[in-house]
This record gives structure tokens, sequence and C-alpha cells, in this order.
């Protein structure tokens, strides 16, 4: 958070304003969609639900953030970014508190289909609102900023209310959390004066540099697909390492500490490799981060427990890096009247590959095993190597301009 906070204090106040609000909204989205881990065992014990219905409920708050991402963009486009960014945050918290007041497991998948249809509107919009507010090299690291304060959100709001169960129950707990996102809708929609649907083309009219983005859809597709197999092994890896732990001899707090780890080596390899992708390149940058990440799930696979926990730190800083610096390359590839769609396919298309991969990494363990298919993750995700090799054309022609 400091790092954050060091870097607003280095920039103007319309750009710092835009900065806040867009990382407090992925602060608090990222947050709301990971503390669902905490409430599910919780709402199990009060439905009396099977693990297929346990896991319809994080499908369906997924699902429904992965679906409305595209026409949240669109929507955005025709009534501004800030003012659908704070109604989507508004739906999501109330999504919270209707799940506080669930009396059924057909009410509780309702709320979460609008705690996820809410969280839906984040992604693209922040990305975009961020990639206005900052042009050229300062866009690629503001964006890494943005994309940091997300884990921040995976940290927080799972240990908060976890301390809130320990006080009060369940329905109450929720019911707080919906709270807080009305809270922070409010605060949104206070700063509406953020660059919008109003501003683009005035923005992008003054500032050369920004408007000189390559429209290249060849070059969008390429970073779009490494960016779906990046978040497939991200996925597939972090769902199936409590297992694959398991087989190392470690009980559960082990296990709650390794996940520690990879998110702590996460949160720092977000803002590490925005500034290497500054230095390196898209390209090398990525190569850098792919390698270690393939390199640190086979340096794994052989370690006994305790020397495989020391590994992890690294593999989360390359798992989680590379996503920083595609991020931060999409404002390069696309023109700037057709960012925010590029945004929402962006983050649709790694969401949803994100959600289907632990389910055909799961059929592969149950043929074969745990090992075997973290040996075909680290195989999946060097194919992005040749992919962001065939981005340098696209990226020769930004160089050019």
């Amino acid at each position: 958070m400091s790092l954050i906070a060091a870097a607003l204090g280095r920039i103007a106040a319309p750009e710092r304003r835009t900065m806040a609000v867009a990382c407090g909204a992925h602060i608090l989205h990222d947050g709301y969609t990971d503390l669902l881990y905490v409430l599910l065992p919780l709402w199990q014990a009060q439905f009396g639900l099977g693990y297929a219905e346990v896991g319809l409920l994080r499908a369906l708050y997924v699902g429904a953030m992965a679906g409305f991402q595209i026409p949240a963009g669109a929507i955005a486009e025709r009534f501004g970014g800030p003012l659908v960014l704070g109604l989507g945050t508004a739906l999501a918290g109330i999504g919270y508190l209707i799940a506080g007041a669930s009396i059924g497991f057909a009410m509780l998948l309702g709320a979460l289909v609008i705690g996820g249809l809410g969280s839906g509107v984040q992604h693209p919009i922040g990305a975009h609102l961020v990639s206005q507010a900052f042009s050229g090299a300062r866009s690629r690291q503001a964006l890494a900023g943005y994309n940091f304060s997300g884990d921040l959100g995976k940290m927080v709001f799972p240990a908060a209310t976890a301390w809130l169960l320990t006080v009060m129950d369940w329905r109450s707990a929720t019911t707080v959390i919906g709270i807080v996102g009305l809270c922070a809708a409010v605060a949104i929609l206070a700063a509406r004066g953020l660059p919008g649907r109003d501003t683009v083309v005035e923005k992008a009219a003054d500032n050369p540099e920004t408007t000189e983005a390559v429209p290249s859809g060849h070059g969008f597709s390429l970073l779009l697909s490494i960016a779906m197999i990046d978040s497939a092994t991200r996925m597939g890896f972090l769902t199936f390492l409590p297992f694959l732990l398991q087989m190392k001899g470690a009980d559960l707090p082990t296990i709650g500490i390794a996940l520690t780890l990879i998110f702590t080596g996460g949160a720092v390899g977000k803002l590490v490799c925005g500034w290497l992708g500054t230095r390196l390149g898209v390209v090398g940058a990525t190569w850098v981060t792919e390698g270690l990440t393939a390199a640190g799930i086979l340096a794994l696979l052989p370690l006994p427990l305790f020397a495989g926990l020391a590994v992890l730190l690294l593999i989360g800083a390359a798992l989680n890096g590379t996503s920083s610096v595609l991020y931060g390359t999409v404002p390069e590839l696309v023109a700037t009247e057709r960012r925010q769609r590029a945004f929402s396919i962006f983050y649709t298309g790694g969401v949803g590959a994100g959600a289907l991969s632990p389910v055909l990494y799961g059929m592969v363990s149950d043929l074969l095993s745990v090992p075997v298919m973290m040996v075909l993750i680290a195989g999946v995700v060097l194919t992005t190597l040749p992919l962001v090799w065939g981005l340098r054309p696209a990226l020769r022609k930004i160089a050019a301009r």
C-alpha cells in the first residue's frame, strides 16, 4: 500500500484521484470475489449443501462477473465509466446484503448472481480509466499499480471477514460487507469528475502520444491468447497446489502458509514485473516471467515440503507478475476509442479461461496424477513464448511512431 501511496504523491491531482478511485474499486471487488472462500463452508452447513451446490455458488458469482464485463464496457462507453463503476459497486454491495438475508439456497444463488454482475464492471472500467489518465510508459506503470491493488483486496477482505465471523454471525458479517460496498459506491459517484465518456476524445486530441496507439487486431488477439493461457496456468496451479503439498506431508496450517507465500510473492511480482516491462519490453519481460513460472513448477515437484515452500515466493511473483506486463500492453495495441471494449474482452477472456482450467486440469489429475498434471501446466505455459514473440511486428509499429 505504501508503494501505491508513494506513487500517488508524485502525480497530478486529477491523475491521483483517478488512481485512488480505480485502485479502491479494485481492492473492494477482488476482495468481494475472494472472501467467498471464507463464507462457503458456513453456507454449506447453514443450507445443507452438497459439494456440487457449493461449487455452483462460486461458479455463478464468477460466471456472472465474467459474462457482464463486455456489456459493462459497452454501457460505460454510452453513459460514462465512473457512473457505471459506482452503480455496479452499489449492485455488488446489494448482492451481499441480499445474501445476508437469504432464507434458502435459491435466494442465495440469486444474491450471488447480482453481486457478480455488480463486480463485472470493475476490471474493464477501472483499467480503462487508468489508461486514459496516464500515457506512454506511465500508463504501463500505473496499470501495474492498479493491478497490484487487487491483490491487496485478496489479502485484506478474506482476513477481515474471518475476523468479523469471530465477533458476529455470518448474516451480520455479510450485511456489514454489503454496507461497505454501498459506502464505496457513494465515494465513487462523488468523484464523477474522473475522465469518462465525454472526455475521451478531448484527452486524446490533447495528447498525441495517446492518439497514436496502433489499432492492431492481430496484435491484440495474440495478447489475449497469451493472457488466457497465463490465467489458466495461474488458476490451475493454485487449485491443485494444496493437493500436491498434501502428497509431500503438509497439514492444513502449512497449506495456509504456502498460499500466503504465493499471494505475497504475487503481489510483489505485479509491481516488480510492471517495472520490468518498461525496462525489457513486453517480449523480454514475458519470456522471463513465464520461463520462471515453468521452471519454478518443475523445481517444486521433486523438492521436499519445506524446501518447496521456499520456492513458492518466486513462483508467486512469476505466476502473477506476467499479468501486469500484459495489462499494460493493451493501451499500446488498441486505439483510444476502442480501449473500453478491448479491456472488457481482455478481462473476460482471462477470467473465463481461469474458470475453465481447473475443470480440465482436474480431469487430467483423475486420469493420471497431480504431479503429471503439474508437468502439463508447466508445458502449457511455455506455449506463450512463441506467441509473445509474434507480437514483435505490432510492437515495432508502436516504437516507430
